[in-house]
């Protein structure tokens, strides 16, 4: 039987809590990990009942939120069958946690932080340009929380996270707004790596914490060349650092195969 056991945090807009939400994030996990393949059908819900711990009206509830996300298709006398995967919903944020959590873990977040190094300078540059007062103050308060928390990782990430999404609503862009969700969800992402990999180990984040205060000084001064500068530069310094991240835990894992 498949493990349904504790509970999801998500932010695609309903909370996956309760034996319902357990089911579409085993069942999601199956379909992403490849246990069900593109051109599959699931097995009859029968089966799948069993197999998930759930009851017939749970299960199917889950397949259409499964559906909304593209995953699968529904269709009458033939069964639910798992979609082409250039037709799921790339940016849906559970759909991202599934492939980060499998095996092409490093390429997915690979194309994200490409993305990044495409959209966040350009949302920097539309915040230096359109940043009103109340955004401003907002990316201000961030930027002094950074530096405060510059030793304290968790209370770090989440404000580097809270500065992201800040410069995102700046630029007054609805679309880049709602991709800045998807890379608040690829950076917690990131940050959980990186914290991994550095185990035990205090890391001081002053030096970054440092960089995003020059992206607000830049938008502050409506400098927008400087500001989209100053933001790629950000954008690769966690490139590196999730690149670094990434390798420790690759040899690390190598090192207990080589162990058994």
């Amino acid at each position: 039987m498949t493990q349904l056991d504790g509970e999801v945090e998500t932010t695609s807009g309903y909370a996956m809590r309760g034996r319902q939400g357990k089911i579409i994030e085993a069942l999601g996990r199956d379909i992403v990990g490849g246990r069900y393949r593109p051109g599959d059908l699931l097995p009859r819900e029968a089966e799948l009942t069993e197999a998930y711990a759930a009851s017939r009206t749970s299960l199917r509830e889950a397949i259409k939120v499964l559906a909304a996300k593209g995953l699968v298709e529904t269709r009458q006398k033939v069964g639910t069958r798992v979609r082409e995967r250039e037709l799921w919903s790339v940016f849906d944020t559970d759909i991202l946690r599934w492939q980060t959590a499998g095996d092409n873990a490093e390429s997915v977040m690979r194309d994200l932080i490409e993305l990044r190094q495409i959209l966040e300078p350009a949302a920097a540059r539309l915040a230096a340009g359109r940043a009103e007062i109340e955004d401003l103050r907002r990316i201000g308060q961030v930027t002094a929380r950074m530096a405060a928390s510059a030793e304290e990782h968790e209370q770090y990430a989440a404000s580097d996270v809270d500065f992201h999404l800040a410069i995102y609503a700046a630029s007054h862009n609805e679309l880049l707004g709602r991709f800045g969700r998807l890379v608040a969800d690829f950076m917690r992402l990131s940050f959980d790596v990186q914290q991994r990999a550095r185990a035990q180990e205090t890391v001081d984040f002053a030096d970054d914490a440092r960089a995003h205060a020059v992206v607000y000084q830049d938008i502050n001064r409506g400098d927008a060349t400087a500001a989209a500068e100053s933001m790629l530069a950000v954008v690769l310094d966690g490139k590196s650092a999730l690149i670094e991240a990434l390798n420790t835990l690759s040899l690390r894992d190598d090192a207990v195969a080589s162990d058994r």
